[in-house]
């Protein structure tokens, strides 16, 4: 709750990002995994090269179905956890200008991005969308938002301002 007033700041749906932005914000953040687990390969390739010792390549590439499901998943929470908790955005919402918010447009604290996380490991999550509008199972379990940064911070401003017009005595 903002300090200014004791009214609290409610999303409306129009600030909710569309579903073809939240497919971009997918689609650009899968690539970003990818690179992301291409770019542990490429490390741990050199390090194999500089120790001269050939076991973590073969390591790697004798992984089965299951090793890499867990690599993957391990990856996706480590990316989705790190960017979520510190910036509430993801390289993709970084792009479309979304990030993740709670009903209240504030900042949605660590265990609620951990559940957000999680949730997006459910099988079917991304048919989810389907139902409710431009919220999927990871949105509606953790009680997050993605939304439009710049019209939420234009519209809170606007609904503290109000209070503020109503508060400011000292001019009087």
């Amino acid at each position: 709750m903002d300090y200014r007033t004791s009214r609290q700041f409610r999303l409306d749906k129009d600030l909710y990002a569309s579903q073809g932005t939240r497919l971009a914000n997918y689609l650009i953040d899968y690539v970003c995994q990818i690179l992301l687990m291409f770019a542990l390969v490429v490390v741990l390739t050199m390090i194999s090269v500089i120790i001269g010792n050939d076991s973590i390549l073969a390591r790697i590439e004798n992984m089965n179905q299951i090793e890499e499901y867990g690599a993957a998943v391990v990856i996706i929470l480590i990316y989705y956890n790190v960017f979520e908790i510190f910036f509430s955005r993801t390289i993709g919402k970084f792009i479309t200008k979304t990030i993740v918010v709670n009903i209240n447009g504030e900042k949605p604290d660590s265990q609620e991005i951990l559940v957000r996380s999680l949730c997006r490991l459910i099988p079917f999550d991304g048919f989810s969308f389907l139902g409710a509008p431009n919220k999927g199972w990871h949105d509606s379990i953790s009680k997050t938002y993605v939304v439009k940064k710049e019209l939420l911070e234009k519209k809170k401003e606007l609904f503290y301002s109000l209070d503020e017009i109503g508060n400011n005595t000292n001019e009087l």
